[in-house]
């Protein structure tokens, strides 16, 4: 590593960056490609769709799309490690593409006319940061673009699903204490479900919705509960009983028939390891410890979000919010009905001990939160030959001080991983 080559790449980023601001989202494979052909490689970037099922060239004439499964690409996306291959332009490096830690897509980088470019721990390091940075760079033009919407998307979005994919957030987020990861089925035609979280310093708050129906107006019932708990969380309430007190109040002050969704809402100190959490209606999460499932997190239920104090005669109860004390190394997953009542062609469950199953060895499996989500999307829309008859969601607290090094790649052979920490015990593989 000499001077000139830290200059010439610290003139990369600077382009990039320079170049960004007036760039539409078409325009961004190119700006990056310009960037580099200084260097000798050439740069093209695949943008994940919202169900993980194919990466998508984009760029004003964008290539086929590349399925996520079965492909070095896909590999690189699900595995997030930098891996190398060749395609028919000669010697490539596929590099995981993420904004902060939400995985995005995936980096091609090709390594110049005949691999003129030698492949390295220093060159991988530099590519790290620079998909790091276009990851960033495509997630702020999205909102601003609906050709990247519609990569995105792979193919047109249902008027509730549009709705409902504006105002989550994004589908992974990590410090260096906890992973909180969520999946969304059907990512196109979604109605009902939701979910939510919010992380301060040591605290996380999490939700799952599950709204009446499939309609327009099921999605409207899963915004009216998400915007209602956000706004008491906003505002400064921390009892989770006042909260979904809050959202009863706004759901039923919509005009229209009685409307309502189940929910889980809970709160997670990453410090204590305390868990807080209030069931509405909705199915028990589930605590995952060394790779197995050890209980459900059991509570009193309240009525589902919109009905509890409706009824003409004496107030709803009090809600019951229980307490679960979680170990180092814990897994929570919630999820809703749309998953363990999933049907196969022969009117067959998917089930609770088949969720319960797979998130066991995916965990055995040591992979990320992310990439456990995706398999078990992936498992649920088989077993209904890729067609769910009800949305389903999942959400996964992963509180493992190590859980973000699964999201990030290693460099093989060296102490440290990439963003400069130490990296996993020998052995441990950080989860690839």
């Amino acid at each position: 590593m000499t001077q000139a080559e830290e200059a010439a790449w610290a003139g990369v980023l600077a382009q990039v960056v320079d170049r960004s601001h007036l760039a539409t989202g078409e325009q961004l494979s190119s700006v990056v490609d310009a960037a580099v052909r200084a260097l000798g490689l050439t740069a093209e970037l695949l943008l994940v769709d919202l169900a993980e099922q194919v990466l998508t060239p984009i760029g004003r004439e964008p290539g086929p799309p590349v399925d996520v499964v079965g492909t070095l690409p896909g590999r690189a996306y699900q595995h997030a490690e930098i891996l190398a291959g060749t395609d028919e332009h000669g010697r490539v490096l596929w590099v995981p593409l993420l904004d902060g830690t939400d995985r995005v897509g995936v980096l091609r980088i090709g390594l110049g006319a005949g691999g003129t470019v030698e492949d390295g721990p220093w060159l991988r390091r530099r590519l790290w940061t620079l998909s790091g940075l276009m990851g960033h760079v495509v997630m702020a033009k999205v909102p601003h673009s609906d050709r990247l919407r519609r990569w995105r998307s792979n193919g047109p979005l249902s008027p509730p699903a549009e709705l409902l994919w504006h105002i989550l957030p994004p589908r992974t987020f990590a410090t260096e204490r906890v992973v909180v990861s969520a999946l969304l089925q059907p990512a196109r035609e979604v109605a009902g479900d939701a979910y939510d979280y919010d992380v301060r310093e040591d605290v996380v708050e999490l939700a799952v919705f599950d709204a009446l129906g499939h309609d327009i107006r099921a999605g409207l019932t899963t915004v009216s509960a998400l915007t209602a708990v956000r706004n008491a969380r906003r505002d400064g309430v921390r009892d989770l009983a006042a909260v979904a007190d809050r959202a009863d109040a706004f759901i039923g002050s919509q005009p229209g028939p009685l409307q309502f969704a189940t929910a889980v809402l809970a709160r997670f100190d990453t410090t204590t390891g305390v868990l807080h959490y209030l069931l509405a209606g909705h199915p028990p999460p589930l605590l995952l410890r060394r790779s197995k499932i050890v209980k459900e997190l059991v509570a009193p239920p309240r009525l589902p979000l919109g009905v509890a104090g409706l009824a003409a005669s004496a107030p709803a109860p009090r809600a019951t919010v229980a307490r679960e004390q979680l170990e180092p190394g814990d897994r929570l997953l919630l999820y809703s009905d749309g998953i363990t009542e999933a049907r196969d062609a022969h009117g067959e469950f998917f089930g609770e001990q088949r969720l319960i199953e797979l998130t066991e060895h995916a965990a055995a499996a040591d992979l990320s939160a992310p990439e456990t989500l995706r398999r078990l999307g992936a498992a649920v829309m088989e077993h209904q030959q890729g067609r769910l008859q009800d949305d389903a969601t999942l959400l996964l607290v992963d509180w493992f001080a190590a859980g973000h090094l699964r999201i990030f790649p290693t460099l093989p052979g060296h102490e440290e991983d990439l963003d400069g920490r130490r990296g996993p015990e020998p052995g441990g593989g950080g989860g690839r």
